[in-house]
């Protein structure tokens, strides 16, 4: 960059792109200076070399920013992990697929594992049905992105979330927030309701006592 280009001539860029053609560097670092810009090269290898006039100080920075924003977009993908048994009774089987459920929608990859044990080896077909199962009910949120597979004593299936992890983060913020409203305002609610009634103050009726609640029982009227 500037008085670090040793070469005698360089093809010359200027700050918009556009071509200026072979100069000698000297004259480039003049124009360089009386645009108040920086003579950087771009093309070392190129013969002569390609410099381009431009703030450098603002081209670093604008990289800067792009790298950081690529950085904070850029979602690692996570494969959770859900065992289950070819004869899960129906209660397992519900708790089960609602953690399957909580991270298909948080944007995560789900592998099901079938554990076969003694002569369930010779049913296949349990964990297979089981895995069909499990897809249908999991259909709105994720897809079978592998295929159920014997990986010897067990049956694997792996399913894909259908939002991508950025996607589901905003969504679930979105309902997280939604959710706050309504207890914030089920709460305003309540309380306006303990004020309209403190406000009114108790409202209680006096029983009325008759002539003979004053009376000895003992004395005729």
């Amino acid at each position: 960059m500037n008085d670090r280009i040793r070469v005698s001539e360089v093809r010359l860029v200027g700050p918009s792109g556009e071509t200026v053609g072979i100069v000698p560097t000297a004259d480039a670092l003049r124009l360089a200076q009386e645009a108040d810009l920086d003579l950087v090269e771009i093309a070392p290898m190129a013969r002569p070399p390609v410099c381009k006039l431009m703030d450098y100080g603002k081209f670093k920075y604008e990289n800067a920013q792009k790298a950081r924003e690529a950085r904070r977009n850029q979602t690692n993908v996570i494969i959770k992990e859900m065992k289950l048994r070819p004869k899960i009774d129906a209660h397992d089987y519900e708790t089960k697929k609602g953690h399957v459920v909580r991270f298909l929608r948080a944007g995560d990859k789900v592998k099901i594992t079938i554990m076969f044990r003694g002569r369930e080896q010779h049913r296949p077909e349990l964990g297979f049905r089981l895995l069909q199962k499990l897809a249908e009910d999991v259909t709105e949120l994720g897809f079978v992105e592998s295929s159920p597979k014997q990986d010897g004593r067990n049956m694997v299936m792996v399913l894909g979330p259908h939002k991508k992890k950025a996607d589901a983060k905003v969504d679930m913020l979105a309902e997280k927030e939604t959710k706050a409203a309504e207890r914030a305002a089920h709460v305003a609610d309540e309380q306006a309701e303990r004020d309209a009634a403190h406000a009114a103050g108790p409202v209680a009726k006096k029983k009325e006592r008759g002539r003979s609640e004053n009376l000895d029982p003992e004395i005729e009227a």
